[in-house]
């Protein structure tokens, strides 16, 4: 490799490295060679190849396989799974397309917990406030893809329910009790991203490069508008998409337009 002057070093072999992955030379699913021989190879020292590596892995295109080594990446084009994120009724009875992961999911951890920054303005409430949670790892029946959820039960709006007693439930269950509580059922959504953690990594098999979408349902009456529960959905984007179904509002007319 001829050195550029003014250029670091793992910068120059990372190039080198890229464009080998790029040429085919190196193709998906190819181990690379040991630290020690790409430094033979490239002329450089083991940490600058270290640095070069972990360069291309923040990219997405290497992988590191524990106890295996370093492995190039197949190309993303895009997730390979969608969740449709509609909510279907039929009278007191609530279906969802998720409704088949919760039948491959773990066993779930009920939990109590207190309002914070994040969830007590998505609630309307205050923070450290007392709530009930309920924690799965979710896994598609087609295998491919997984996700982590997590229902935020506020004890003040649900007590007189019977998911203070079920906390445990799906969501089209718990939308099924709140429905027979005299709740008329209203919900909107708020979609993030966020570099996932090492324990959501791990739990939903993300690579190193992967991005964590996060889904916020509220579920509300809606005569009040009153946030009753919350859902916390993560997912892996590079693996899934959410899909909407959307539908057009007739705007509220005002007395200026009458």
């Amino acid at each position: 490799m001829a050195i550029i002057r003014n250029e670091a070093l793992h910068k120059q072999v990372a190039a080198a490295m890229r464009q080998s992955i790029a040429t085919g030379e190196w193709p998906p699913g190819t181990q690379l060679p040991t630290e020690t021989d790409l430094a033979e190879t490239y002329g450089v020292s083991r940490p600058t190849v270290r640095l070069a590596v972990a360069a291309l892995r923040s990219e997405g295109l290497l992988d590191v396989k524990q106890g295996r080594g370093t492995f190039v990446r197949a190309a993303i084009h895009g997730p390979s799974a969608s969740l449709d994120r509609t909510i279907a009724a039929q009278g007191d009875i609530f279906s969802t397309p998720i409704d088949a992961w919760f039948d491959h999911a773990e066993e779930p951890t009920v939990y109590r917990t207190r309002t914070d920054a994040i969830t007590a303005p998505l609630l309307e409430m205050d923070q450290d406030e007392l709530m009930l949670g309920c924690d799965r790892l979710l896994t598609d029946p087609t295998g491919a893809s997984r996700a982590l959820h997590r229902l935020l039960l506020p004890m003040e709006r649900i007590e007189a329910t019977p998911l203070a007693q079920q906390p445990a439930a799906t969501p089209a269950e718990a939308y099924a009790m709140l429905a027979t509580a005299s709740h008329h059922l209203t919900w909107y959504e708020r979609v993030s991203a966020r570099v996932p953690q090492p324990d959501e990594r791990e739990a939903l098999q993300l690579s190193e490069a992967a991005v964590l979408l996060i889904a916020h349902r509220i579920t509300c009456d809606q005569a009040t508008g009153l946030p009753l529960i919350l859902e916390e959905t993560r997912l892996g984007a590079e693996t899934t998409a959410l899909t909407y179904a959307i539908d057009a509002h007739k705007p509220k007319r005002t007395k200026a337009s009458r």
